[in-house]
């Protein structure tokens, strides 16, 4: 029997300097695995994934003021975390904000388990970095936004399993 996929919205959030928010997370069972990723989540009941992108956000991030534009990339993916295999349909939205101070006290008993922190990084330091980042392909996508601007129609990224 095949798990149920779950609809997910993330944020490829942005400030005025074109720094991208990630949030460090790591496996609850296995903290040495640690990876970082985009902030976004499940839909709850008949919520559109862009009002699910804006309500985790704030959850995660504690910011509210954001500019939501289009789709940038949609993916599909699947990995164990937290003692199951998870099944996503990620939509991965353009957001912009002046927000930069983060707020965690919205996070679920889950995210107090496995999310040490949240940092706004670079496209540079991004391309530099030698740890794990969710999508694997981020720091190429980010630079190529940056450069580029949105895709016209929502890149479909190749699926990832983990």
């Amino acid at each position: 029997m095949s798990a149920e996929v779950r609809k997910v919205a993330r944020l490829v959030l942005l400030d005025p300097d074109d720094r991208i928010l990630l949030m460090h997370g790591f496996e609850p069972e296995d903290p040495e695995r640690s990876w970082w990723f985009t902030p976004g989540g499940g839909l709850e009941g008949d919520e559109t994934r862009e009002r699910a992108a804006l309500r985790e956000l704030a959850e995660e991030t504690g910011i509210t003021d954001v500019e939501l534009g289009p789709v940038l990339w949609q993916r599909r993916c699947s990995f164990s975390f937290d003692g199951r295999r998870w099944e996503q349909d990620e939509w991965y939205f353009l957001a912009r904000t002046a927000q930069t101070a983060i707020d965690t006290s919205g996070h679920t008993w889950l995210e107090r388990r496995s999310v040490t922190g949240l940092r706004w990084w670079t496209s540079a330091e991004l391309s530099a970095a030698r740890e794990t980042v969710y999508p694997t392909r981020l720091a190429e996508l980010l630079r190529t936004l940056l450069d580029e601007g949105p895709p016209g129609t929502p890149v479909v990224l190749a699926p990832e399993n983990a």
